[in-house]
């Protein structure tokens, strides 16, 4: 007969197929952390491209047309030019033509006999003035004056002029033009306006975007400080409406978690006035009833009950209303080991340096003082080391409680930690306890936003790691 798989099984067949991990984007490796930051580059993004495409716009349309006709007036001129020093037939006509233009052409004219350019033709490079004067020269010399003059343009060994050398029969030309003749203002107010603009647009975009990011964070700190036992005071919703609305779930939250506490340490108040009542009228009793055999066995049991019920009040008391303050843990911790080391069973402390840290005093000690007793009771030797550590720019408290007796195995690690499991089985105390010990120290831990876990001890044994967060 076939059985049918059951639900396990086919969970099992499902976590046995590899899944395909999805490739992180390859960008996200250099995009900011913060929210202010990604909201930054969600606006610079689209304004860097704007700003690109004005850029490209303005130079392709507007600036190569204004040089484009700038370099058309320059060359007309030199046309003229070269026209009348054809015409001119005396050194006093060709000065009178030099006086001429740079008086109506504000152009520097000078022969120089007897040189002649290099024989290969002189090539434009990538400046846009180059390339428009090459065009405006050769269509006025050689289109309009139907003759081949071979030429040359400089625009960079001088500040403030442009120089042409152009040559003609026995003679080259040398023309200086001032550098305004060919450029235009509109170039560089275009550019300071869109700079200028850019600035200011991401600057009143840092001010609101982190007038917005601000509640985010206050809401943040407050969760993280509930989440660590500490009294929120003066958190109120603000900012924009999803943000309220999210700082008003988390304040309903809040109220409800303590009502719940309220609630739960009155409901313990009136079952602890309860059960002790007929405890203490049954160990009076008892008391008046002799000293028989089956009267001492009577006696004993209710001082395990009262044990029992007081080890159950501690684990659902929790964190009680004390409130939290800041503490010297080493002065807390040495006082403390003094109470708990006896001769047979001493304590080794061992504290790196002086730390401060908010907690509540009589809980944490309860805490501690649950993992150093469960240490002493399977173990004859107890260390106990208080560090300060950091990691991912966080720092937390580290202290770490190892004793040499046999450990606890590893599947049961996660067991012990909750409520009255005992890996003793017997409900004799003085060998398994109630089974509340780890989990009140677990319960407190965690309510100041820490984190207790058990490992093997580097020298055999048990070893109890608390984290708290400064």
């Amino acid at each position: 007969m076939n059985s049918t798989p059951t639900e396990e099984t086919f969970l099992d067949e499902e976590e046995a197929v590899p899944q395909k991990r999805k490739r992180p984007f390859f960008l996200k490796r250099f995009l900011p952390k913060s929210l202010l930051g990604r909201s930054l580059i969600i606006i610079i993004t689209p304004l860097l491209l704007v700003q690109a495409i004005s850029v490209w716009v303005f130079y392709d349309r507007h600036y190569e047309t204004v040089t484009k006709r700038l370099a058309q007036g320059i060359a007309g001129d030199i046309a003229t030019a070269i026209l009348l020093l054809e015409d001119a037939q005396t050194p006093y006509e060709k000065a009178n033509v030099f006086q001429l233009m740079q008086k109506t052409a504000d152009l520097s004219l000078t022969l120089h006999h007897g040189i002649e350019l290099p024989p290969v033709h002189w090539q434009p490079g990538w400046s846009v003035l180059e390339r428009r004067l090459d065009q405006a020269i050769n269509d006025q010399l050689i289109k309009n004056l139907n003759a081949d003059y071979q030429y040359e343009i400089d625009t960079t060994s001088l500040a403030d002029q442009v120089k042409i050398q152009i040559e003609l029969d026995n003679a080259v030309l040398l023309v200086l033009v001032p550098s305004k003749r060919l450029f235009t203002s509109t170039t560089y107010l275009v550019i300071l306006w869109m700079v200028g603009s850019s600035v200011i647009t991401f600057g009143v975009a840092v001010i609101f975007m982190r007038n917005q990011v601000r509640p985010i964070q206050r809401l943040a700190r407050a969760a993280e400080s509930f989440g660590k036992g500490r009294d929120v005071k003066g958190f109120k919703p603000e900012g924009a409406t999803e943000v309220r609305q999210a700082s008003g779930a988390f304040i309903r939250m809040r109220s409800r978690i303590k009502r719940q506490v309220e609630h739960r340490m009155a409901m313990l108040a009136g079952v602890s006035h309860d059960l002790r009542t007929p405890l203490t009228r049954m160990k009076l009793q008892l008391a008046m009833s002799g000293q028989s055999e089956d009267t001492k066995n009577l006696q004993t049991d209710v001082s395990e009950m009262e044990k029992m019920i007081d080890g159950y009040l501690a684990f659902a008391r929790g964190e009680g209303r004390e409130q939290t303050a800041s503490c010297n843990v080493s002065t807390l911790l040495k006082g403390l080991m003094q109470q708990l080391s006896f001769n047979n069973n001493p304590i080794d402390l061992h504290i790196e340096q002086e730390i401060n840290i908010q907690l509540r005093q009589e809980n944490f000690k309860r805490a501690i003082s649950n993992l150093v007793t469960n240490a002493q009771r399977y173990g004859s030797h107890v260390m106990m080391c208080v560090r300060k550590k950091s990691n991912d720019n966080d720092e937390f408290l580290e202290i770490t409680i190892d004793d040499d007796g046999p450990g606890i195995p590893e599947e049961h690690r996660r067991d012990v930690l909750k409520p009255f499991f005992r890996l003793e089985q017997s409900r004799n105390q003085a060998t398994g306890g109630v089974g509340l010990g780890l989990s009140i120290a677990n319960d407190i831990i965690s309510n100041h936003g820490g984190d207790l876990s058990l490992e093997d001890a580097p020298g055999g044994g048990l070893r109890a790691r608390i984290t708290l967060p400064f």
